[in-house]
């Protein structure tokens, strides 16, 4: 279904972006992702255009975001919002529960398939299971069940991962932002490619007090979402934001937008 056609402008707009799966593909292993050697460079010139309104926000904790990023120090949103570093550098943690526990409960389950992966993070843990597929029901079941007796987390269901977080999520981290300077007043746009980015696509496309225009949600890849515009990969998305930046102000490439 065909919606209207929109400008996407830096100049205006507040930029959001996931990582794995929207700028950088997605790995076998989380330590095992390529960055594109013009990645750097496209995020420098997009932090320009737009004032420092640009921000990105992962589930990944920030110090690895920052290594993947090097040299770039950009505000940014770690582990779905639990902490946050803001566009003067500030860093604000929110209370997490102790995820120690929720590993042991785990750990049996890992030490059994060796090809799963326990992903140990500040107030988080992410089971990955995509060098075992067939082991997702099992995975799932033994999260929940860990969850049952670990209070203080939410479970989501990922790609190839199952994942105990704590109850922020990215829409929450999108609004904090939202109400901090540069990104106050502008129309936030936010890029990602799982259902984690769900609230981060109902947040930006939601009518806010003081914004320019109402928000954008942009869904990378296939499945069901309700972001209004979809491009296929990350690629597509290196592609889209380059052909923004080379229009300059005055006139942005237009884009289709589709429902997803």
């Amino acid at each position: 279904m065909t919606e209207q056609t929109r400008h996407y402008d830096f100049a205006a707009d507040a930029l959001f972006l996931d990582f794995d799966g929207t700028l950088v593909d997605l790995a076998p292993q989380p330590e095992d992702i390529v960055v594109p050697p013009e990645l750097i460079t496209l995020l420098q010139r997009i932090q320009q255009e737009s004032d420092g309104a640009l921000a990105i926000v992962s589930g990944r904790p920030l110090d690895q975001l920052d290594f993947f990023l090097a040299p770039l120090r950009l505000p940014m949103a770690g582990v779905h919002g639990a902490e946050r570093r803001t566009a003067d550098g500030r860093i604000i943690q929110l209370p997490v529960a102790d995820v120690h526990h929720l590993r042991e409960r785990l750990l049996p389950l890992v030490t059994a398939h060796p090809d799963l992966q326990l992903e140990l993070k500040r107030g988080a843990l992410a089971l990955h299971y995509r060098h075992a597929p067939h082991l997702e029901q099992r995975c799932i079941e033994t999260m929940m069940d860990a969850l049952r007796h670990e209070p203080g987390f939410s479970m989501l269901n990922g790609k190839m991962v199952v994942e105990a977080k704590p109850h922020t999520n990215k829409g929450d981290a999108v609004a904090a932002f939202m109400n901090e300077s540069p990104f106050r007043g502008r129309r936030p746009v936010f890029v990602g490619d799982d259902v984690t980015d769900e609230a981060g696509f109902a947040v930006a496309q939601a009518e806010a007090p003081g914004q320019t225009a109402r928000g954008l949600g942009i869904k990378v890849g296939v499945g069901p979402s309700q972001a209004r515009v979809r491009v296929g990969d990350p690629a597509a998305v290196r592609a889209l934001l380059r052909a923004a930046l080379e229009a300059g102000p005055a006139g942005r490439p237009r884009q289709e937008e589709t429902a997803g």
